[in-house]
């Protein structure tokens, strides 16, 4: 599934970089495989919970991009019904049954508690003042809410599979951000300060592990917000 958005979200790139150059027979060329990617996506059987998220939030994006067009609205409206129907019909796959006590109660913080499958509500996550973002295991981006994406200057969808290494450096990932990605990953929650070269100010990071029904960590859950005032440290609590 990951491969697939990855795939999708590189043919968008070049289909922007093509119109920006004013090439239409690449842009035509470039487009004519758009199709075929969607289908592939949406046709995909997930596995597992993050997988489902994943195919859920494309359909989503598509309505989005799509929103001033009614036939195309309507297209994946039914894409998006069908989808749920396979996941939460009559006999929904255990995988993706609800948990027992569901539905599940309010959370009692802001953030949300990923513990509880919370963080598939996309809607409370872009809500966030901060910056919010998931990622998977191999340390690649799943979903970037819009205050994060802002910050990198990317659109969502070129978030989509990118190594967080591409934004905070080959030295920094190496020295702080993947040992306490891989604490995460083993089921701690995280939390220290950093600051990446150049910048005065400190970030706080806060990685909560995201797990699925049975168990098992899926990724993680960051949220990233202004330090204190020269609180800097590599501490992983």
């Amino acid at each position: 599934m990951l491969e697939l958005l990855q795939a999708f979200s590189l043919r968008c790139s070049q289909i922007d970089e093509a119109i920006r150059l004013g090439d239409d027979v690449r842009v035509a060329t470039l487009d004519g495989g758009i199709d075929r990617l969607v289908q592939a996506i949406v046709g995909h059987e997930a596995v597992n919970l993050m997988e489902m998220y994943m195919q859920l939030q494309f359909v989503g994006y598509l309505l989005q991009q799509e929103a001033d067009d009614a036939a195309s609205v309507s297209h994946y409206a039914a894409v998006l019904t069908s989808l749920l129907e396979r996941y939460f019909g009559a006999s929904p796959r255990p995988e993706f049954a609800p948990p027992p006590e569901w539905p599940l109660p309010a959370p009692k913080a802001y953030v949300p508690n990923v513990d509880n499958g919370n963080f598939l509500n996309s809607a409370i996550l872009e809500t966030l003042p901060d910056r919010v973002a998931v990622l998977t295991r191999d340390y690649r981006y799943l979903y970037s809410n819009p205050v994060n994406c802002a910050y990198l200057g990317r659109k969502p969808i070129e978030m989509i599979g990118r190594h967080v290494m591409e934004f905070i450096g080959e030295e920094l990932f190496l020295t702080q951000a993947k040992a306490n990605f891989d604490a995460c990953f083993a089921g701690q929650h995280v939390e220290y300060n950093y600051a990446q070269r150049g910048e005065t100010k400190a970030t706080r990071c806060r990685m909560s592990p995201l797990r699925d029904l049975s168990g098992q960590v899926l990724g993680a859950l960051v949220v990233l917000e202004a330090a204190d005032a020269g609180a800097i440290s590599t501490i992983a609590a």
